[in-house]
Formats: C-alpha cells, structure tokens, sequence
C-alpha cells in the first residue's frame, strides 16, 4: 500500500506543482469570474491527468506490478484515481455549470467579453477556439455519462457481467473528454511543462482507451486451456477446477493469479491460481467459492473437456522476503494462495518455519484432510479454526502460537477488514509495516 500511496500523491503534487509554474491561484484582477477561470483550468489539468493515469492502469501493464506491489495494488490505485477524477470533474463541473445557473438567477452579472479583433492567432489557436462550443457541449454530457458509469462501478450490488460491460463505456467517455480538454485546455500552456506532461498523459491515455475498446487488453498474455477436472465441496460452497493449458503460458509462482474467461458474454474474472508450476504437465488449478452472482454458477455451468481462455499470471504476493520465519493467515478462500505455496515447497523445500493459520466459518473434512496432507508435505505448521467451535482468530492467539513471532513477517489473504485488524495490532506490537504482505485484490 505504501507503493501506492506515494504515487498517488505524488502524481497530484506533480500536476499541481507544473500548473503552478504556468498560472495561479491569485489571479489579478481577482474576481468571481477570474477565480473561475484558474480553477476550471486547474481542476481539468487535475481530473484529466488522474483519468489518463487510471486509463493507463486499466490496460494492465507488467512492467508497473514491481514498483507497485502487484496488480492488485495497481487496481487500487486505478479506483482512487477514477474517484479522484470523478471528485475534480464535478467541481469543474460545478464552476462551469454553476455560474451560468447564478448568472440566469440574477445573483452575477457576467463581465463583458474582450473583444477579438485585431488579435493575431496562429492556425492552432484559431482552430482551437472554433471548437470551443463543440467541446463544452460533449465535455459536458461526457461528464453526466462519467458520473453515472463511475458509481455504477462503485455499487457492489451491481452485477459483475454488467460492470465488465458498463465500465468499458467509460473508455469512449475519456475519448470525448480528451476532445473537450485539448480543446478549452489554455492555449499558453501547451508551451510549458504542465502542458507537455498533460499531452503525454492523454496520449498514452487514448492508446490505453482504443485497447481497452477493441478488447486487446493483455492478449499476449492469454492461453488457451480445457478443463481436465472438476471437484465440487458442497459443505464449502468451493469448486477445484484443474485446466490443461496449452503452450504458451511462461510459469507462475505461488501467490500469483490469472484471469480465466469461460463465456465471452461473462467476460474474465480474476482467481489466484492454488498449484504450482510444472512445465512437463501444464496443469493450473482454481479454487472458487460461491460468493456471487458468477462463482455460485460455476458449479453447474463448466463441464470437463469445455475450453478456457486463461490470462497472466499476475501479482507480487510470492512470499519472497529475507525473514527465518513466516506466519500466513489463510480466511476462508483466501487460502488459496497459500495451497500453492504450500505445493510447490512439497517439491521444493525451504529453510523457513512457518505457520499457516485458516480461520473458516465451514467445514468439509475431505477440503481439511487435503489441506493437512499439503501442509505435511510441505512442512507447514497448520492451525485450523472453525469459527463457532474454536473462537475467533485474533493477533493475540497468534503471538500465542508463535512466540518467535518478532523474527516472522505476515502474509494474510482473506477479508481487507479483517486483514487491516491484524496488521494494526501487530504494528502496534513493534511488526515493521514492511512486515506485513496483504493480497488485496478487488475488480472494483
């Protein structure tokens, strides 16, 4: 998160600081109208430069998932970005719309326009300025269509199939506002910095935009596969579907995921991958748990021998740190990475001791016993706790079963809430923030 947090604001202040060389908050004379004007000026430069960037995101780029933590932080990333966006354009929004809504009231009388004649305009500039009515207009309705597909995004409630659809949309509406801000962006400051960085910003945004419309976001990196097996766990509601990929997939590591497409009309969802990589038998393994509209589907819908396209993998949650000790904490089907992890120390045995907590609200002895054999193999301390009959998992009961706790790091996956909770209070008992790896992946 840290990763994150500091690109984050570090874009803001950047964009902030280069508007500032070209203009400024004070203008003079400092009026309603000329406040105005810099501030529409400032909150566009802002609210398109945090679009252009989520635009960016959306199309997954590789060699972002280093310096970011993985896609699952980028992702993060991408919604406080298009929050940000959405934040920056209502005010911008509200400036424009609002000050032709009190000056039709009678509550401002608008200054008289400075006449044009006798000023010298290059071709650009001109052009530019005969767009101007063109660009308001479609920028304006460009922004009721963002407001609408973002919140759509936000709403948790709305049906996943239909976000894939919906939030596609919004790629068409950043093209429009590309239009509008090229356009009513001030002439003066395609000269400077802000204006060279902001051109960079929409260019790279409209090639991440025209990907995004013609569905080529990460093909290189999707694979053909067939589904070889299929074992349902009614007591947990969780599928283990096995898929025969075909060649073409590089390798992945334990913590990583994939996107798997198994109808077009779904689109792709993402799902950590539970086994470990063997390039002899091309073989990956998902574990879902039927927690939605798609996943309490899957059951009765894939079919041994049906095709699938799998993209990735994706992720930084691959257990890599320096540490003689670590404790995971698997909740619910969060344990999956942990699975893989778990397989591929069972080939590849590691020097660290490590701890492997699974609190879960079911249980299925069969999902258990397999469990407890992938923990033996790999030599895992396993603590099981079936909330209603073992209690709650807290960061207490760890330190109790781990005493050496202080020489571990963390590596939890599993509800954000309940991962935030056992962070803090290990930070509070001396853990280094660093300490602690949280696999936090969320579409939206």
């Amino acid at each position: 998160m840290k990763n994150i947090k500091l690109g984050f604001w570090a874009l803001l202040l950047a964009l902030t600081a280069l508007w500032l060389l070209a203009d400024t908050w004070v203008p003079d004379p400092f009026t309603y109208f000329s406040l105005r004007t810099v501030l529409m000026q400032y909150t566009g430069v802002i609210g398109m430069g945090a679009m252009s960037v989520a635009m960016l995101l959306a199309t997954r780029p590789k060699w972002l998932e280093p310096p970011l933590d993985g896609l699952d932080k980028m992702y993060r990333l991408h919604k406080w970005l298009g929050i940000t966006g959405l934040v920056f354009s209502c005010i911008h929004w509200w400036w424009a719309q609002g000050t032709k809504w009190m000056v039709g009231w009678g509550w401002l009388s608008r200054p008289a326009r400075k006449s044009a004649a006798g000023q010298m305009l290059g071709p650009a500039e001109s052009w530019l300025r005969s767009q101007r009515g063109l660009a308001e207009s479609l920028g304006e309705w460009a922004f009721y269509a963002a407001v609408v597909l973002i919140v759509l995004a936000l709403v948790r409630r709305f049906p996943y199939h239909l976000f894939t659809k919906t939030h596609r949309w919004l790629a068409v509406v950043y093209l429009i506002l590309v239009y509008h801000s090229v356009v009513l962006l001030k002439f003066a400051y395609w000269s400077q910095p802000v204006g060279w960085v902001m051109a960079l910003l929409m260019l790279g945004g409209t090639v991440a935009a025209l990907l995004v419309l013609l569905r080529r976001v990460g093909v290189d990196r999707r694979v053909q596969g067939t589904i070889e097996s299929l074992i349902y766990y009614p007591e947990l509601r969780v599928l283990e579907t096995a898929i025969r990929l075909e060649s073409g997939w590089p390798g992945h590591n334990a913590g990583q995921f994939a996107f798997v497409t198994s109808r077009k009309s779904e689109g792709a969802h993402p799902y950590t991958i539970a086994s470990a990589w063997d390039a002899d038998d091309r073989r990956i393994v998902f574990i879902t748990k039927a927690l939605g509209d798609h996943t309490s589907k899957l059951h009765d819908r894939l079919k041994v021998g049906a095709p699938v396209t799998v993209e990735g993998p994706y992720g930084c949650f691959d257990f890599r740190d320096g540490r003689s000790r670590q404790i995971w904490i698997g909740a619910g089907i969060g344990i999956t990475p942990f699975i893989a992890r778990m397989k591929q120390l069972a080939r590849t045995p590691g020097e660290q001791e490590i701890d492997l907590f699974h609190p879960t609200a079911d249980f299925e002895e069969a999902a258990i016993d397999k469990l407890t054999a992938d923990a033996q193999a790999a030599r895992v301390r396993l603590h099981v706790l079936v909330s209603g009959k073992d209690g709650r998992l807290d960061a207490d009961r760890i330190r109790a079963a781990v005493p050496q706790w202080q020489s571990a790091s963390i590596w939890f996956c599993g509800p954000r809430g309940f991962g935030q909770a056992i962070r803090d209070d290990f930070v509070a008992h001396g853990l280094a923030p660093d300490g602690f790896h949280q696999e936090m992946f969320q579409m939206r």
